[in-house]
């Protein structure tokens, strides 16, 4: 549960990731226009933790690169009706100034007119799938507004990442998570759209078990690390992250709406004792996977 008083950790930050890590996609990257990243500030600083990467975008993309990750997923959503089209042409623009290596997501409101033009007027422009937040959009992903989303997704072969999972849940959301969010509501979604790509963040975060045993009985599913890993939300149960079906989860990090350094996650995955076949597949195959791309073979050295 998000609350106010969440601390900010100033943990030391290496200026790339740790040595041995084989080349590292970061699956999870926000960008936003200026003032919607000084709402989300301030959204934050109300009711979560403190983010201590306060950027604008192109610092963002900067910084991850000035590091060493070698390519990036640029994530977006919109919270309301009317300004998909604005935010979608926005992360066009931004794709575009950086080339191959900036992987960037449209947005949709769920339910809005013309959802299905939208999209498509997105992927014509470039853009490589779609992000939904439920708990922004108080969407639920059974209900009959997500087909046209889900159906040109399909068609078009472009992927969603869907933040369904129930936590981290705020009492400051217009709706409640833990009614409209369940992994047997995202099975559902996954067994009835097999030709749709998914991929739910956190490791679908307080259902960890039963995202766990999804991505091993459905092809089309993923799941991100995002914060899982950070040792930093209270979890109900520890992650054994060998024991996943390591070909269907991606490393990715939140950067830059965190509360601790840019690589933490990175040094508990260099600290798992994952075999190296496993931190290929965390840290930049699965995501080559899920997206379709051929950018694996021209990763630079971590």
């Amino acid at each position: 549960m998000l609350k106010p008083d969440l601390p900010l950790i100033m943990d030391a930050e290496g200026d790339g990731p740790p040595a041995g890590l084989p080349p590292v996609v970061d699956a999870h990257v926000h960008i936003f226009p200026r003032t919607l990243f000084a709402a989300i500030h301030q959204w934050f600083d109300a009711h979560a933790w403190p983010i201590r990467y306060r950027m604008n975008t192109d610092a963002v993309l900067d910084f991850l690169f000035d590091r060493g990750v070698a390519h990036l997923v640029a994530l977006q959503y919109a919270h309301k009706p009317g300004i998909a089209v604005s935010l979608n042409q926005y992360m066009a623009a931004k794709c575009a100034r950086f080339g191959k290596r900036v992987i960037g997501m449209a947005t949709i409101y769920p339910g809005e007119r013309n959802a299905r033009a939208i999209l498509e007027a997105a992927f014509d422009a470039g853009l490589a799938g779609v992000k939904l937040h439920a708990h922004v959009q108080c969407f639920d992903m059974n209900d009959a507004q997500m087909a046209p989303v889900y159906e040109v997704c399909a068609e078009r072969a472009k992927p969603i990442i869907m933040h369904v999972g129930r936590e981290p849940n705020s009492p400051q959301y217009a709706c409640d998570p833990h009614l409209i969010c369940r992994a047997d509501k995202l099975e559902r979604v996954v067994r009835e759209h097999p030709r749709l790509r998914v991929c739910v963040p956190h490791l679908g975060m307080d259902e960890l078990t039963a995202y766990r045993h999804l991505i091993e009985k459905y092809d089309n599913l993923w799941l991100d690390t995002t914060m899982a890993l950070s040792e930093y939300l209270p979890l109900q149960e520890g992650i054994d992250l060998a024991s996943y079906r390591w070909q269907r989860v991606m490393y990715g990090s939140d950067f830059p709406n965190i509360p601790y350094a840019w690589d933490r996650e990175l040094k508990h995955l260099a600290r798992m004792n994952l075999s190296a076949q496993a931190l290929e597949w965390v840290l930049h195959r699965s995501a080559a996977d899920f997206f379709q791309t051929a950018f694996q073979p021209n990763l630079p050295s971590s």
